[in-house]
């Protein structure tokens, strides 16, 4: 049987002058490519999204849009800079009701995909990892449209110390302890990564 994957961003609005105003388009549109590479392999590969309300517009055809985010950081304390943050507990848990799948992806929306993304993830489940985490590598900001794409593939770029996208078994997850952890937040990696670590059988940091 086919491994299933279900893979969750969380989109938002943004004015022009963010970076994520030209990323996240790019994020959608290598998602898809993605997808479709991998179904052309037997994989199957649903897109899903959470997000606020206001925020709902952004997402383009072809991603299943959970329920909308109830809540953010700012249900949960007080801070000298008040931020909309969502809690990433909500947005997996959003992710874990709406799926069946075998594993569970969560990447930062402003992570664009390489084409055979999904391959190399059923790979490294083959070889044995039942957890992991794969870098990023930051390219030039040369390129700014969808049309573009190709150039960046062609890019090698930089290496990046934080972790920004993360896989793990469906069935481990209702075992996470994940508290109050919000996006946009020093160190969020880090929380996720120790539940990923602390119930793997073989974990695996690429």
């Amino acid at each position: 049987m086919a491994l299933r994957f279900a893979h969750i961003v969380n989109p938002v609005q943004v004015k022009e002058t963010s970076d994520l105003f030209v990323a996240q388009p790019i994020t959608f549109k290598t998602m898809q490519i993605a997808q479709s590479v991998a179904g052309d392999r037997g994989l199957i590969v649903d897109l899903f999204t959470t997000q606020y309300e206001e925020d709902r517009s952004l997402i383009p055809d072809g991603f299943i849009k959970t329920p909308n985010l109830e809540r953010s950081v700012l249900d949960c304390g007080k801070f000298s800079i008040p931020r909309k943050l969502p809690l990433i507990k909500d947005i997996l848990d959003r992710l874990y009701a709406a799926t069946e799948a075998d594993y569970l992806i969560y990447t930062n929306v402003d992570i664009a995909l390489m084409p055979h993304f999904y391959l190399t993830v059923s790979q490294l489940i083959e070889q044995g990892y039942d957890a992991f985490t794969i870098n990023r590598r930051t390219i030039l900001k040369d390129y700014q449209s969808m049309g573009e794409i190709p150039l960046m593939y062609a890019q090698l770029g930089d290496s990046h110390p934080g972790h920004d996208c993360f896989v793990f078994p469906r069935g481990v997850y209702p075992h996470y302890h994940l508290g109050q952890l919000c996006l946009g937040a020093s160190l969020i990696d880090r929380g996720l990564l120790t539940n990923m670590i602390c119930h793997a059988q073989n974990f695996l940091g690429v």
